[in-house]
C-alpha cells in the first residue's frame, strides 16, 4: 500500500502491510496519524500516488475497511442491537437479516443480554466492544483502530487489550492501530510504525521481539523495556514545547 498527500503532512510516503499483521502507529500529535487513516478509509484522497487495499487500487474506498474511532460514536437513540447492525443496513442488508447476524455474534463479543439496552446503560469497555463489533460487521479484512482504548481506565484498558488480541488471533484480520501509548503498541503489535518527522516522508518500522500468544508479564522483559525507553526518547525529542 502506497500513499502520498499534502507536503505539509505526508510527503511521498510508501509502506506495505502484510495480510494478518497487527501494526501499531505511534507519533507526536499532529504528525499525520489520523490523516493516514483518513486516506486509507477514503475520507480524503491523496494528491499523488495510490493506495492499494488487498492489492487492488480503488479510488472509492469508503466502506471497504472497518473503522473504530477513539470515541464509540454510538447513536444514543438506538439500542445496542440496532447500533451494531448499522453497517449492514447501510450495505442494503434487510433489517431482519442484519439483526440476526448481530445476534449470532453477541456472545462472542461479550454482549449477550444487552442487545435491547441503550449506550447510556453500558460501561466504557462494553461500548468499545459494540464499536468493534460494528467495525467487524463492515465485512472487511482490514480494521483501522484509532486510539480506541485511550478514554478507558487502566484496568478496563488492559482487559480490552487482552480481549482484542484474543479476537485478532482467532480471525487473523489485518489491524492498523493508532496509539500514543508506547507500551500498548509493543504489547499488541507485530511491528510498530514510528512517525517522527514533519512532513512524514518515511515510516520507521520496528519489529517487536515478542512471540505469541502474549501476556502482560512479557512487557517487562529487559529487551522490551529497553525498546520502550528508546521509542519514548525518540518521540520526546520530536515534541515541540
Amino acid at each position: 500500500m502506497e500513499t502520498s498527500t499534502e507536503p505539509n503532512v505526508l510527503d511521498n510516503v510508501s509502506f506495505h502491510v502484510n495480510a494478518g499483521e497487527f501494526i501499531s502507529i505511534i507519533g507526536p500529535s499532529g504528525s499525520g496519524k489520523s490523516t493516514l487513516f483518513k486516506l486509507i478509509t477514503g475520507l480524503e484522497q491523496p494528491t499523488s500516488g495510490e493506495i492499494l487495499l488487498n492489492g487492488q487500487h480503488d479510488h472509492n474506498r469508503l466502506g471497504r475497511v472497518g473503522y473504530m474511532p477513539q470515541q464509540d460514536l454510538l447513536m444514543p437513540w438506538r439500542t445496542i442491537l440496532k447500533n451494531a447492525a448499522l453497517p449492514l443496513e447501510l450495505k442494503g442488508v434487510a433489517k431482519n437479516n442484519a439483526h440476526q447476524r448481530v445476534l449470532e455474534l453477541l456472545e462472542e463479543f461479550g454482549l449477550k443480554g444487552v442487545e435491547h439496552k441503550y449506550p447510556r446503560d453500558l460501561s466504557g469497555g462494553m461500548k468499545q466492544r459494540v464499536s468493534f463489533l460494528r467495525a467487524v460487521l463492515s465485512g472487511s479484512n482490514i480494521l483501522l483502530l484509532d486510539e480506541p482504548f485511550s478514554a478507558l481506565d487502566a484496568i478496563t484498558r488492559m482487559n480490552m487489550q487482552a480481549w482484542l488480541l484474543e479476537k485478532w488471533e482467532k480471525w487473523k484480520t489485518t489491524i492498523l492501530f493508532i496509539t500514543h501509548d508506547v507500551e500498548e503498541a509493543l504489547f499488541l503489535s507485530d511491528s510498530v510504525f514510528v512517525l517522527s518527522e514533519t512532513p512524514v516522508q518515511h515510516l520507521e518500522k520496528i519489529n517487536v521481539p515478542l512471540g505469541r500468544p502474549r501476556d502482560f508479564h512479557m512487557i517487562h522483559q529487559p529487551e522490551i523495556i529497553k525498546l520502550k525507553e528508546q521509542l519514548i526518547e525518540q518521540l520526546r525529542w520530536r515534541v515541540t514545547p
